[in-house]
């Protein structure tokens, strides 16, 4: 039987030279090769959702290849598709590096300039690997994670315009029509969603920024069973200490959160740090809140021009829901898109604070009455994104069409 090879890098004269190597092995079957690391996650997920069978046991991965470093590409890629092996192609052949591919969940390392004989050995071997752990662990359904769960971020275009709440509905509705779902705070300093919910914790999301490897079990410890079914992973109680869950952490923690639930809402908060960013150039779906204000809307293109500067995330592939929403208000959200440059989620959620006095107070904002109206706007802005099935008779306000989008951009996406 061939051995399926997929080769990924940016680089095309290395990827040309990589392929036209790979042809010459006996028994291989290179696949087109793909450019960044988004391809090729998405190509195995495509791949992993037709059958398990479908995977190729090896892929190649060139040092060069981003947005996402190689090694945590690796990782991903270790992590959602077990029965894959990876190889890490670099010029950097040192003893440190070969550690860290290890750690990360390669299979192997084949330094360069390339060498026939090394890079057939290694192709070999890992082929073989591959092959034993499939068989080892069976075809059924739930040995892959496949594409993994929908991620969902929540940002605000500024504090105060209600993007905690939005989160938590979100995984609310989510949660309620069957699915798995886990709710994560990543404003780090200021997170509030254990208040909104009235709970008390002892782990938080800190607990596994410095984990390597985190297993289900060690997801488990560090995950909060709230009485509604969500898992929640909140933010530390001393706000400090969010400054130790890194970029890559963040990156490591969803992609465990991805590979065990079926839907993942984040809530980025409003200030921008290293955590909050990884999520959100990573996402399924990048949700940003605006309240139709002068000042909120200006926040709101600011928060857009700067997640582009960045490379983070362009303006089209981001969501705008308009939250408080009245008909006499001169802001409607036709303007907002045009002023931001988003797409804008067709459900606008109405201005009732009335309603929601009492159960915020309270810290029980699960508990808001099914009959609110802020509650069945966020509900059927779940079923818009298609976390959820859209209540009967729910209405949809304001302007724009929402985007089920795939988070591709990054800070190392263009080149000088």
């Amino acid at each position: 039987m061939p051995t399926r090879i997929l080769p990924a890098g940016a680089d095309p004269d290395a990827v040309r030279s990589l392929v036209t190597l790979l042809s010459q092995l006996p028994d291989a079957e290179p696949q087109p090769p793909v450019t960044d690391s988004t391809q090729l996650v998405d190509a195995l997920a495509r791949l992993a959702a037709e059958s398990v069978d479908e995977l190729p046991e090896v892929v190649v991965v060139h040092e060069r290849i981003g947005p996402v470093p190689a090694l945590e590409l690796i990782r991903e890629v270790a992590l959602r598709f077990p029965a894959v092996g990876v190889i890490l192609v670099t010029t950097d052949a040192s003893p440190g590096l070969f550690a860290a591919a290890m750690d990360s969940g390669a299979r192997g390392l084949v330094p360069l300039p390339l060498s026939y004989e090394e890079l057939a050995n290694r192709v070999q071997a890992v082929a073989q690997w591959s092959t034993g752990v499939r068989r080892h662990l069976g075809h059924g359904a739930d040995t892959f994670g496949g594409a993994g769960g929908t991620v969902v971020t929540v940002s605000g275009a500024k504090g105060g315009v209600g993007a905690t709440l939005t989160a938590i509905q979100l995984a609310l509705a989510a949660q309620a029509s069957g699915r798995p779902t886990a709710l994560v705070d990543l404003d780090l300093q200021t997170g509030d969603i254990a208040s909104y919910l009235d709970v008390q914790f002892r782990r938080s999301v800190v607990d596994l920024a410095a984990i390597n490897d985190i297993s289900p079990r060690v997801l488990a410890d560090a995950v909060f069973r709230h009485d509604s079914g969500l898992a929640l992973l909140l933010a530390p109680a001393e706000g400090e200490r969010g400054e130790e869950v890194t970029d890559r952490a963040a990156r490591q923690i969803i992609g465990a959160l991805r590979a065990r639930y079926e839907v993942v809402v984040v809530d980025c908060g409003a200030q921008l740090g290293a955590a909050g960013a990884a999520a959100v150039e990573t996402a399924d779906t990048a949700l940003l809140v605006v309240t139709p204000d002068v000042v909120a809307v200006r926040a709101a293109k600011r928060t857009v021009r700067m997640w582009d500067r960045l490379q983070i995330r362009k303006a089209e592939e981001t969501t705008a829901v308009v939250n408080r929403h009245t008909r006499s208000t001169e802001i409607q959200p036709p303007l907002v898109q045009r002023i931001t440059g988003t797409a804008v989620a067709r459900t606008a959620v109405p201005a009732n604070f009335k309603e929601l006095q009492a159960v915020v107070d309270a810290g029980r904002v699960h508990e808001l009455d099914a009959r609110s109206t802020v509650k069945q706007s966020l509900w059927a802005l779940a079923g818009e994104l298609g976390l959820a099935k859209t209540p009967e008779g729910a209405s949809h306000r304001g302007g724009g069409r929402s985007r089920g989008d795939r988070g591709s951009v990054s800070f190392r996406r263009r080149k000088e």
